[in-house]
């Protein structure tokens, strides 16, 4: 296991780095295959990936020099967030952590930055989606400061990702405080 005492940064993905956030996916999904209940994810696009780099959508968490930790954000969801879609937010999408850099509490870095950068996007909220009732990803993002405000059926789901499909979702949110 990696030693998460290196200096860390938090930077926006570069289109160099889309081959390690295709591998970290690719770990990602390995590790839930093996976790059984887990809701797996599929292969995710690549122009999907290389427009949010263009757009600077894409964030690593770098140790030292390796990356740990990838996600994605945006600041509209309403395919999944519905009514809720219209309250200013940051949305984490496909949180992706290297597996030599688990369990050092990555995801709570992720939200001390989303925080920040929310505010300094006049954002009211931090939020986050996990398909399914995952309820060990419950717990994380409760412990990490997440409210879990319950599951929603998504019905309008064209041009999201194959796991989104006819899926129950559970959503979180993080007020952010000026």
């Amino acid at each position: 296991m990696a030693d998460s005492t290196s200096s860390t940064q938090l930077l926006p993905s570069t289109p160099a780095d889309i081959d390690e956030i295709f591998r970290l996916y690719r770990l990602a999904t390995a590790y839930q295959v093996a976790v059984k209940g887990t809701v797996v994810w599929p292969d995710f696009d690549r122009e999907m990936v290389a427009q949010e780099l263009a757009e600077g959508r894409q964030w690593k968490l770098l140790v030292g020099d390796a990356i740990a930790c990838v996600w994605a954000i945006t600041f509209d969801d309403p395919q999944i967030w519905g009514a809720k879609n219209a309250d200013p937010a940051v949305y984490i999408h496909r949180i992706a952590t290297n597996p030599d850099f688990r369990g050092q509490s990555l995801v709570a870095a992720i939200v001390a930055w989303a925080r920040d950068y929310a505010r300094q996007h006049h954002k009211k909220f931090v939020r986050l989606d996990t398909v399914g009732e995952n309820h060990g990803l419950i717990a994380h993002y409760t412990a990490c400061g997440f409210t879990y405000l319950g599951l929603a059926t998504l019905t309008d789901t064209a041009g999201l990702p194959a796991h989104y499909h006819n899926a129950t979702v559970s959503l979180f949110e993080l007020p952010v405080s000026e």
